[in-house]
């Protein structure tokens, strides 16, 4: 059974920095290509980023791209999210997926998720 806990979520002011983690289980984690999907306030889900299974490739919305990082350590079974200069429009929750690119319609998170808020 699939498990993904995300955690480093919080409060920060813009222009901020925070790193997220995602601690995987009940999967072969180092062969899977993983997902970092958000939601904020109100809106639907939002496609972030996504790592290969060996991190070679990595892709990011247009949103993010150049602020944040997506990284994995497949010893540890955990995949991270550096966010940095974050601003209001980030504000959303954070999910970590197995997924190898973008949600399909209809796609609803299997984790909490991990709250992230960017405000002065």
């Amino acid at each position: 059974q699939v498990q993904l806990v995300e955690s480093g979520g919080g409060l920060v002011q813009p222009g901020g920095s925070l790193r997220l983690s995602c601690a995987a289980s009940g999967f072969t984690f180092s062969i899977s290509a993983m997902s970092w999907v958000r939601q904020a306030p109100g809106k639907g889900l939002e496609w972030v980023s996504t790592i290969s299974n060996n991190g070679g490739s990595r892709n990011y919305a247009d949103s993010v791209k150049g602020r944040f990082t997506i990284s994995r350590t497949n010893a540890k079974n955990t995949l991270y999210l550096q966010m940095n200069s974050l601003k209001p429009e980030d504000t959303a929750v954070y999910y970590c997926a197995k997924l190898p690119g973008r949600p399909r319609t209809g796609w609803v998170p299997s984790s909490q998720g991990t709250q992230v808020t960017v405000s002065s």
